[in-house]
């Protein structure tokens, strides 16, 4: 719902004004939050209820953990973190696929009092070294396949120790994860958790730069998870019965929030696939039929294209939901005909939001009818408003500006990163999101651009200034810039527009291959336009939405 108030703006340095302010809320109250217990304890709040149902189900092998299994796994891994030396506010890394250990070891570092930062594990060597290093983690759990991508790390500069979750490379030092999973859950030392220390530590880039580590408490965490599930019209997404499928990355803030630490909370069963093949997702859901299924937007490209789908069950499907990129109209009617008897929604998050801004109310107790291309209402217990792009001034409904969301549910900040906090939260607690959007008469968001510079490959953020970075170090390129290209199946691609040295004739793959050296799959180059200048502001800012409108001709 909307509402205005009289907010105070500076004007003119030192004088104040007041400027009304148009509030949006969500349609449903507020609640009351538990953001006084630690993550942990919030999310086994109800293990006497729970023990004994199925916690988490491991598609590869068909292992059934139980509540109470699962609790005592994480206290046991508590306690092994403690004893290698892991103290309380000190970071772990999980650079891993999709697996149960996920579970244990991020809740095990919560119970701790330690801090989960995730990984993924397709970077590159340097990729992984950046976030080791900047993240300062001591012990890092990943697999004996991605060992050896540990090599580029200075052991004079980074003091880590090196858990694998299988049989552990014959000539490494590392332990394995049992060392964890099996020791003595009473030797956990107690500990004294405030509701503002950190849990965990996304990487994100923001609404610009470079990646950067992203604080998210235990007080946000909880927060995020009860506006998503908690209250009196509970389990607005999830059910106690239902079986729910894990096959986005766990690294991911969406998977990670809105389907592990939901699942918990509710006492769900949560279904993990260690990465998506369509035959092997099928067999899944209907071996264990599957209630709810979160997707991102290229599975449900595949679920709607691909006619394998009508070999299988897939009636036990109630829910559908979609994030971590917008989803177009063809696509979702396309799913709607696949899936005539599921229901379907969008979110919209930002990981430095906790993730959530947004969520799809149809599965409500009182459902409310959502429109294509929605995202939803704002979550329970926040603020969303939309201001001017270019003043900064507060619109009212089917006004679109930058969004711009205050709770909670929030980060902290990024972590040893002052000034970029500050250019993303303001002096009045409010978190501008870089994206472009509106709020119409019936409460509903709608994304309609972005101001923030980041790509979105599939899901995957793809940072500019990274790149940019990598392409002005080859002795070829005198200037560079890198925008996004609308692709299909992946939503955006990263493409550049390159000044190259008078006295070469570097080409286009050599170029492209320079880059995909060094970087992760998702932000190789599927493009390189040369020009004899990069457009910039006087200050010297690459103006990113000539480049766009160049891009738009050309194509």
């Amino acid at each position: 719902m909307a509402s205005v108030a009289p907010s105070p703006v500076a004007e003119n340095g030192n004088s104040k004004s007041q400027n009304v302010e148009f509030l949006f809320r969500s349609k449903l109250p507020d609640i009351e939050i538990s953001d006084h217990l630690p993550l942990h304890t919030y999310c086994f709040e109800r293990l006497a209820e729970f023990a004994e149902r199925p916690c988490i189900i491991d598609g590869a092998s068909g292992k059934i953990y139980s509540y109470a299994e699962v609790d005592l796994i994480s206290r046991k891994t508590a306690a092994g973190l403690a004893k290698l030396g892991l103290q309380q506010g000190q970071v772990v890394m999980l650079l891993v696929q999709n697996c149960v250990e996920f579970a244990f070891v991020f809740l095990g570092a919560s119970i701790r009092g330690a801090i989960a930062t995730t990984a993924n594990p397709f970077y590159t060597p340097g990729e992984i070294a950046k976030q080791v290093k900047a993240s300062g983690a001591k012990i890092i759990v990943t697999q004996a396949a991605y060992v050896n991508k540990l090599g580029d790390l200075n052991p004079e500069i980074c003091d880590f120790r090196v858990i694998t979750i299988d049989t552990p490379p014959g000539d490494s030092n590392c332990d394995h994860i049992s060392v964890l999973t099996e020791a003595d859950e009473s030797e956990c030392p107690s500990v004294d958790i405030h509701p503002d220390d950190v849990v965990a530590l996304p990487y994100s880039s923001g609404t610009t730069g470079l990646p950067k580590g992203v604080m998210l408490t235990h007080k946000g965490l909880v927060s995020s998870v009860a506006q998503q599930v908690d209250g009196e019209n509970p389990n607005l997404y999830f059910h106690s019965e239902d079986v729910i499928l894990c096959v986005l990355p766990l690294f991911h803030i969406y998977s990670l929030n809105s389907v592990l630490l939901c699942a918990l909370r509710v006492g769900a069963a949560i279904l993990i696939m260690q990465k998506f093949n369509i035959v092997a997702l099928l067999e899944l859901i209907q071996k264990y039929k599957v209630s709810v299924a979160p997707f991102a937007p290229p599975i449900v490209l595949e679920i709607t294209k691909n006619p394998i789908v009508a070999n299988y069950d897939v009636s036990s499907i109630r829910l559908i939901m979609s994030g971590g990129a917008p989803l177009g109209k063809e696509p979702e009617d396309a799913l709607r005909a696949r899936l005539p008897a599921a229901s379907f929604g969008q979110g919209y998050g930002m990981t430095e939001a906790g993730p959530v801004l947004a969520m799809n109310l149809a599965f409500a107790k009182e459902p409310f009818p959502v429109k294509a291309g929605s995202c939803g209402t704002v979550v329970r217990n926040a603020q969303i408003k939309i201001i001017d792009t270019e003043t900064g001034v507060s619109l009212p409904h089917n006004k679109p500006g930058e969004i711009c969301i205050r709770g909670p549910e929030i980060m902290k900040g990024y972590l040893n990163d002052p000034e970029a906090t500050a250019r993303t939260i303001d002096e009045y607690g409010w978190l501008h999101t870089g994206d472009v959007g509106y709020i119409d008469d019936d409460e509903e968001i709608f994304i309609v651009d972005r101001v923030k510079e980041l790509i979105k490959y599939k899901g995957f953020q793809v940072a500019p200034a990274e790149l940019e970075a990598i392409l002005v170090n080859h002795p070829a390129i005198v200037d560079a810039a890198v925008v996004p290209q609308k692709n299909e199946a992946a939503g955006e691609v990263p493409v550049a527009f390159v000044v190259k040295s008078e006295e070469t004739d570097i080409s286009e793959q050599e170029i492209k291959d320079f880059v995909a050296k060094q970087v992760i799959f998702y932000k190789r180059l599927h493009k390189v336009y040369y020009v004899d200048s990069i457009p910039k502001s006087p200050s010297g800012k690459i103006l990113r939405k000539d480049l766009r409108a160049r891009l738009a001709v050309i194509t």
